[in-house]
């Protein structure tokens, strides 16, 4: 356990120990004031589930659900064994082939019924969120609940749309009888393996994408998060997928990558740590497995001398501590030209002591708990290196008392901070933020840039123009100006990292696609040939015609182009001869 750390101030930095609170149960869990119904009881390893009669899972073993606010134990998620995942995966094959042969018509109208079950069920589903992640109700709404029902609204419209073949029309007029289209076809089995941060929206749009496009979906949420995923079943539960199409599993997550790689899905999605995705790369490169990876963030904001500093300053507040900065798109340094440093900090510091930390559940909370105690350690060692190097402690948020008993922390402000500590080198993921002043915008770009990672990056300027032009010198995956962080909420836009903050990408037509393998089809638009005019047999006089052709359409002299039309006359008359 973790104690309260003094910094000779009285300023405090809290740790665990036992506390009370009154839990609420998903489905099947025991009590709860409103329990997540469904259209029929489903377990995703007995015989109307996912997996096959003769793959349920024999394995006793469950995964205790600790609410991150009391550390109190509030329901149990059955564990799976590898045996079971390959009987899934067995399943999904059989279920794919039968889904992909639907009109993706027929696929958007089964989905479809899900969004009135969400809508329905979103104060359920913030509370399940809430009380499985730590997060305030309000952000589980926000940034769970609604950004999933507006990426199921835009998938649903657009899917047909993205599927459309593409046609392809011929560049050279010595092939102006071939024409080709560019269609998308479905990987097979797709397996999504998600993170605690996000629990609900971030697997919910992929598991969206990857069905919409043709897919079976293997589902691994993280283990801290159960109670979410086991919401996430229920959720698929209400499309009537056939059996096998969808199934959610509960896997050690030091076994499930490798697991799911070695039962042969076709490719994988995976949110979560760096270290985890080059492993997981490694081992998806023994079988040339496609991966697509969103990994870790230490995003940077930047703050322009004509910016305006309230916006900023609450961007700042909302981007740095939002889900107590467990956020891998979040703002964890902030760099100010050294002309509004001062203004900036101080609106930024005041805001910070007013936000109000406790209990997620409580309507006014602004700051919940941290979602793990791994992650509450990892903060204070980020802390404490930064204060055994110089930082000094700008600002911090209140925490009450009675709240010792979960994973609670103040947010911080530091100040006199440098590159050669950990809050502005590594994720620190916990709400801790770095602050520092910069000469230009040049100096805020270079040290923007001074990082092994990419995801995200801000620019604050009244300029637009500006501000862009600024943003696209950082090298990051998505720059947003005079905001932080909401962009992953965007359906339409794609979302992903440079440098060590992952490949491919997620969200939109990109992320859709990502969904999807590209198909040429190739044909004759005319159908009068017999043969090729490059088939065999071959001849001197082939080769001159072809010489012709060359000189004919790619010639830079006019009589080289006209000297070239008349053998290739000549031998044209043989792709009408058998």
């Amino acid at each position: 356990m973790l104690a309260w750390m003094n910094f000779g101030d009285g300023r405090r930095f809290p740790g665990a120990v036992p506390h009370s609170w009154a839990p609420m149960m998903p489905p099947g869990w025991g009590p709860a004031p409103a329990p997540l119904a469904c259209s029929r009881p489903h377990n995703p390893f007995d015989q109307e589930a996912s997996m096959s009669a003769n793959q349920a899972s024999t394995n006793t073993n469950q995964t205790e659900c600790i609410n991150p606010a009391t550390a109190e134990i509030i329901g149990y998620s059955p564990e799976h064994t590898v045996a079971d995942l390959l009987g899934a995966a067995a399943a999904a094959r059989q279920a794919q082939i039968h889904w992909a042969a639907l009109d993706v018509r027929d696929r958007v109208k089964a989905l479809g019924g899900i969004k009135p079950w969400l809508v329905d069920r979103a104060d359920t589903l913030a509370a399940v969120i809430s009380k499985d992640n730590g997060k305030t109700r309000t952000e589980a709404l926000a940034t769970e609940v609604l950004p999933a029902v507006m990426a199921l609204s835009y998938y649903l419209g657009n899917a047909a749309r993205f599927l459309n073949p593409e046609p392809i029309p011929p560049s050279s007029l010595l092939l102006a009888n071939k024409w080709s289209k560019l269609v998308r076809v479905p990987y097979g089995v797709v397996a999504i393996i998600s993170p605690w941060n996000y629990p609900f929206s971030i697997p919910f749009a992929e598991v969206i994408m990857a069905l919409l496009a043709g897919n079976a979906v293997i589902l691994k949420t993280a283990t801290q998060t159960q109670m979410v995923g086991r919401a996430l079943e229920t959720c698929f539960q209400e499309a009537n997928l056939p059996a096998g199409l969808f199934t959610f599993v509960n896997l050690p997550g030091k076994v499930a990558g490798d697991a799911l790689l070695d039962a042969g899905v076709d490719k994988l999605f995976f949110t979560g740590s760096v270290a985890v995705g080059r492993h997981l790369m490694a081992q998806a490169a023994k079988t040339l497995t496609p991966v697509v990876l969103e990994l870790g963030g230490n995003d940077p904001m930047l703050v322009c001398d004509d910016a305006d500093l309230d916006r900023a300053s609450y961007g700042a507040l909302w981007a740095a501590f939002q889900n107590c900065g467990q956020s891998c798109g979040g703002v964890e340094r902030i760099y100010v030209h050294r002309a509004v440093y001062e203004p900036f900090l101080e609106r930024l510091c005041s805001k910070v002591k007013s936000l109000r930390v406790g209990l997620p559940a409580g309507p006014q909370t602004d700051m919940g708990a941290m979602t793990t105690r791994q992650q509450t350690e990892t903060v204070r060692r980020h802390l404490e290196d930064a204060i055994s190097k110089g930082a000094i402690v700008a600002a911090q948020s209140p925490v009450p008392e009675g709240m010792e008993g979960g994973n609670f922390l103040p947010a911080m402000v530091l100040t006199q901070v440098d590159h050669g500590m950990l809050v502005m080198t590594e994720e620190t993921f916990g709400p801790v933020v770095g602050v520092m002043p910069v000469g230009d915008m040049d100096e805020a770009v270079v040290l923007a840039n001074d990082s092994p990672y990419g995801l995200t990056g801000s620019v604050w300027s009244r300029d637009v123009a500006r501000a862009e032009q600024i943003g696209r010198r950082i090298r990051a995956g998505v720059i947003t100006i005079n905001d932080h962080l909401m962009s992953h909420g965007l359906a339409e836009t794609p979302w992903g990292g440079f440098k060590t903050s992952g490949m491919g990408r997620t969200h939109g037509k990109i992320g859709f696609h990502e969904m999807t393998q590209p198909q040429v089809v190739v044909h004759d638009l005319l159908s009068f040939a017999k043969r090729n005019l490059w088939w065999h047999p071959y001849s001197e006089a082939l080769y001159r015609g072809l010489r012709g052709a060359l000189h004919l359409f790619y010639g830079t002299r006019w009589r080289d182009r006209l000297a070239g039309l008349f053998p290739l006359a000549r031998v044209l008359t043989r792709i009408f001869r058998a």
